[in-house]
Formats: C-alpha cells, sequence, structure tokens
C-alpha cells in the first residue's frame, strides 16, 4: 500500500486500558503526518501528535513534515507520501471535489475528526494607514505561501471585500513567519494568515519593540464567502489581549481545522488514531492550547462537510456521537 506497513496480524494487544484486538500490527506501522509552516500551529500540534502516537499505539513510528499547508497536504494525501494531515475544511473541500488547486485531481480524502477553528488574521501594524479591508488597495500584500490554505481563504475574503487579488494590491506569497519578517523590514504593508490563536509569527510581530499590531476587521465578509462557497465559513472574534499591544476584539472569518487521511487507509488503523488522540488529549493540550477543541461534542457532520472515514464514525458512535 505504497510504503505503509498496514500489515494486521490476528493477535490482540493491550495497552493500559487500551485494546487493539484482532489488527495487532505485525510489523512497524510508519505515519507521516503533513502539518504547515514552522510560524504556524499545525507544525507544533503535528509534533504532538506524532509523539502521542509513537508512546501510545503499539509499533507506531510516526513523524511531523514541514509542508506549505493544507494544499500541499492534500496532495501529499492524494499521492499517499502522508497518512494524515492537518487541513482546513475548504481546501479539502476543493480536493475532494477536484475543484481549483486541485482541478481535475480529486483526492480520496475522509475525516478523521474535527480539530479546532482557524481564525482568519487580516495583519498590518500602525503607519501602513490600514485600518479597514478597503485600504488594501495600492498595498504591498502577503496573501499566504503557495500550497496553503490561507492563500485559498485570503483570495476569499478579498473578492468578498470588492477587491482584485491581482489588480489592487502588489501580492506576495510568504508563510506567517516570512511575513512577519517581511512586515519588519518594510517589504510589505499587511499579510493574511489564517491559524490557530495564538499563532506564534503573529505573536513574534505584536512583541517586537517599536511595533504596534493592528488586526483588520473583516467579519462582513463571511456572508457573500458562504453564499459562493456553501456556509462552510462562519464569523468570528480573536478576542482582545491574544497577542501584546492588541487592545480590542477583532471581528473575523473563521473555517474549521480536520484530520484526514486517504480513503483506503485500513477501518482499524483510522479507529486506533482517533482513539489515541481523544484518550491522550492532555498531551496535545500541553503542545498547544488550540488541541482543547478536540473534544466529542465537535465530532459532528456540521463541522466538515468532507465524508467521515469508516473507521472514525466507529469509534465515535461507540462514543455516543451518532450524527455523522
Amino acid at each position: 500500500m505504497n510504503r505503509r506497513n498496514f500489515l494486521l496480524s490476528g493477535a490482540s494487544l493491550v495497552v493500559g486500558a487500551t485494546v487493539f484486538d484482532g489488527a495487532a500490527f505485525a510489523q512497524q506501522l510508519n505515519i507521516a503526518i503533513a502539518t504547515g509552516g514552522t510560524g504556524g500551529v499545525y507544525y507544533p500540534l503535528g509534533g504532538g501528535m506524532a509523539n502521542v502516537l509513537t508512546k501510545y499505539v503499539p509499533g507506531a513510528a510516526a513523524t511531523a513534515r514541514v509542508t506549505g499547508g493544507s494544499v500541499d497536504n492534500l496532495k501529499l494525501i492524494g499521492t499517499k507520501q502522508s497518512e494524515v494531515a492537518l487541513v482546513m475544511v475548504d481546501a479539502a473541500l476543493d480536493a475532494l471535489k477536484g475543484e481549483d488547486k486541485f482541478k481535475g485531481a480529486p483526492v480520496p480524502v475522509r475525516t478523521l475528526m474535527v480539530l479546532y477553528p482557524n481564525r482568519m488574521h487580516v495583519v498590518t501594524i500602525d503607519g501602513k494607514g490600514i485600518e479597514k479591508m478597503a485600504d488594501l488597495k495600492g498595498k504591498r500584500v502577503s496573501t499566504g505561501s503557495p500550497g496553503s490554505a490561507t492563500e485559498v481563504m485570503a483570495f476569499r475574503v478579498i473578492e468578498a471585500a470588492g477587491l482584485d487579488k491581482d489588480k489592487d494590491m502588489r501580492r506576495e506569497r510568504l508563510g506567517v513567519a516570512e511575513s512577519t519578517n517581511a512586515i519588519k523590514d518594510g517589504k510589505i504593508d499587511a499579510y493574511f494568515w489564517v491559524g490557530g490563536l495564538p499563532t506564534a509569527g503573529v505573536t513574534d510581530l505584536a512583541a517586537s519593540p517599536g511595533i504596534k499590531l493592528k488586526l483588520v476587521d473583516h467579519a462582513d465578509v463571511v456572508v457573500k464567502m458562504n453564499a459562493k462557497y456553501g456556509g462552510i465559513y462562519s464569523a468570528g472574534t480573536i478576542p482582545a489581549k491574544t497577542y501584546p499591544g492588541q487592545d480590542k476584539d477583532n471581528t473575523i472569518a473563521v473555517v474549521q481545522n480536520i484530520l484526514v487521511a486517504n480513503a483506503d487507509m485500513p477501518d482499524k488503523v483510522a479507529y486506533d488514531i482517533v482513539k489515541t488522540f481523544i484518550d491522550h488529549r492532555d498531551d496535545l493540550i500541553a503542545v498547544h492550547a488550540e488541541a482543547r477543541s478536540i473534544e466529542l461534542a465537535n465530532q459532528q457532520e456540521k463541522n466538515s462537510p468532507i465524508p467521515w472515514h469508516p473507521g472514525a464514525v466507529k469509534y465515535f458512535t461507540e462514543k455516543g456521537v451518532k450524527k455523522m
């Protein structure tokens, strides 16, 4: 099955209270987790996930890989170069349908679990003359790195705000860490980033001497985004004090993050991965606070329009989460 040792034996293994019946891993189970750039949440959380799987799943050897983000991750799932990936729902829906960046190359992606809400940041600093979305016109703006879902969502926010991403701004394609350095160096005026709270790169910018962080409100674009893209976005808030010097709430667009796999992942493997993350959620919370959202109540169809993997459905159904 293309680089994976998903070979099952008929034995039963017991690790603590966890029974891996009928599917002990006869060989080492290699699990590559596709994450994101080092300045966001995907990478540290994915690293925590790799450690949890390696520690608690018998025979598992999991690793986290740095990537460009959701689009790259979904392509890795499609080519089976990664077994598991952290992705945004909007990019995953495009992949499933073979649209936009996946045109002509649909990915048989399946939801393992809902992770946490991703918040769109429209980041600038004092002195750039940017108070509202319309003020981005004529500015130097990074819309996210190639291969990222930041870029996908940024384009949709810009469009819904009545701007043209190609004509109304001088656009760069940088990740959050690179964008933070570029704005510090005066090479760009603003950047888009969609991620968890807090995002390390944005914290770094806000904490820089002589810099006053500004986050641009844009929740008013959500209605237009949903009218075109199917109701997968919601309005939300980055609360005041999330970042150094942030003195007021920032109203924003939000989309869910999900953990995904290829449809051909064996059901027992999917089941054990999901069970392990739920059972050891505290280990993940210790890595990043956004893991607090990984709870049974959030594992609902409304949070992911991507078909659920049968192994995940089996686990959550056993836990009383029926509507999947």
